[in-house]
């Protein structure tokens, strides 16, 4: 049997961070089976969806490098098969016309709330005669569900979960209008695209037997299921708008690396041992529903950017060029930061990257320790570096650019050799000149090693900016 799963969101919205992981956790498990992913848009709700949310959904997913198998399939497209099968089931008498009213079913709800129980259909037109239907009431098609008994899920991750089919009414499978209800429409076409696996969250479990019954009265195979765990907040509430970022959109545009965002998402609700960091190929080579847990996993954005930070780190230096031309136009300063991106600025940029990746954790981080290279003079001075820049660092700075002046070749090891030479004929340690150094060449107190950065801004800028702040 070849495994094949799927991911199927709902477009209504960005593609959030759990759909994120759930897609991540099915394209995984297809790697590892070597199986496929297939891809649905669940766009049912024609009032809700955009063409917008679909966009961001798949945009979402290639740059995560989730891609899956063969084309995109939009449920709504497939609204006539959805009724075909429906009107077979109520051929085969597994399901029948309901003609209760609006005011009906409010009145069934009314009364469950009174008497405290749940809102259920009470089955009033289940073994009634459709000849009895009031006139110009157009009827729905409902699921003749079991109504003794109970319905089994043997779920792969929160085991066997046993719902009584007391609690599970007859679901509607047909609108009156003739289009398909979500829990309807998702059964038929997981039968039809060969669905062996479903994973999806766990707030779909009581789907899941509602789901399996329609399964049953069509005779067809009930997919393998496993409902991993929700995400929540850093104080253990459900995840929303107040932690922060919700859309992977987001995260990238605060600096995110996919392949660390990746890496953080596995280890929400999954885990290998004590091992945080993987490869994709570790990922895939790794990955198994057993070892998914049952409890809700915490979202925490300070391991999240340590993790980022991790991979920052031990990037190829191209690579983190890359990301920065990815992640511009998504920031509100990307278009401006994009036109100073010269050839000359871009081999200045890899040339620095070295230095600015190991103070980064973000990718805006980088873009912002580099922020010196194309800063333009008179340099502005942050506070805090300005008060660095005393008489004394002054001077310190003007002895210092005669002897890189005189330097007959300009690289690092010469310059971190002048500035030695200085420090030690006035008698001072290397910091008192290495800060306001820092400062008239990059207008802060921290940047990548100043001797790297001399050697990135070359000789002209660096003795101009010097000359600048060493005049006062």
């Amino acid at each position: 049997m070849t495994v094949v799963t799927r991911f199927a969101p709902s477009p209504t919205g960005f593609l959030h961070i759990g759909g994120a992981r759930t897609a991540l956790f099915n394209w995984l498990y297809a790697k590892k089976t070597g199986g496929k992913m297939l891809l649905r848009i669940e766009d049912t709700d024609r009032q809700r969806s955009t063409q917008e949310a679909i966009g961001a959904i798949l945009d979402g997913l290639t740059w995560l490098g989730l891609e899956w198998d063969g084309q995109t399939i939009y449920q709504f497209a497939r609204a006539d098969r959805h009724a075909a099968v429906a009107r077979e089931l109520l051929a085969a008498g597994k399901a029948y016309y309901c003609y209760a009213t609006p005011e009906e079913l409010d009145a069934m709800r009314e009364l469950a709330m009174k008497e405290g129980r749940p809102p259920r259909y009470d089955g009033r037109w289940r073994d009634r005669d459709p000849a009895e239907a009031p006139e110009g009431v157009k009827p729905v098609i409902r699921l003749r569900a079991r109504q003794d008994g109970e319905t089994v899920v043997n779920d792969l991750v929160q085991g066997r979960v046993v719902i009584p089919n007391k609690d599970l009414d007859d679901l509607v499978l047909l609108r009156s209008d003739g289009t398909p209800t979500y829990m309807h429409a998702v059964v038929v076409d997981d039968h039809d695209m060969d669905i062996t696996h479903i994973i999806r969250g766990v707030d779909h479990l009581t789907n899941a037997a509602r789901q399996t019954q329609i399964y049953e009265a069509l005779g067809w195979a009930v997919p393998a299921m496993a409902h991993i765990p929700l995400i929540h907040g850093p104080d253990g509430a459900k995840l929303s708008k107040r932690h922060g970022a919700l859309g992977v959109d987001a995260y990238r545009a605060l600096g995110y690396l996919p392949e660390a965002l990746r890496n953080y998402l596995v280890r929400l609700g999954w885990s290998h041992g004590d091992q945080e960091i993987f490869s994709t190929e570790e990922m895939i080579e790794a990955f198994d529903l057993g070892s998914i847990g049952r409890s809700a996993a915490r979202f925490d954005f300070a391991k999240l950017e340590a993790t980022n930070g991790h991979y920052i780190r031990n990037a190829d230096d191209a690579r983190l060029i890359q990301a920065i031309d990815d992640i511009l136009p998504h920031i509100p300063q990307g278009a401006a930061i994009a036109a100073n991106l010269t050839p000359a600025v871009r081999t200045q940029l890899l040339k620095a990257m070295p230095g600015l990746k190991e103070r980064a954790k973000t990718v805006l981080e980088l873009i912002d320790g580099a922020a010196f290279i194309t800063a333009k003079r008179p340099l502005p001075i942050e506070d805090k570096a300005s008060a660095l820049l005393t008489g004394d660092a002054r001077a310190h700075l003007a002895a210092i650019h005669q002897r890189l002046a005189a330097l007959p070749e300009w690289s690092v090891a010469a310059a971190d050799a002048a500035v030695r030479a200085e420090a030690e004929a006035k008698g001072v340690k290397l910091g008192a000149l290495a800060q306001p150094l820092r400062v008239a060449l990059t207008g802060r107190t921290t940047s990548p090693g100043i001797f790297d950065v001399l050697d990135v801004l070359g000789r002209e800028e660096s003795l101009a900016r010097i000359a600048d702040q060493a005049a006062g």
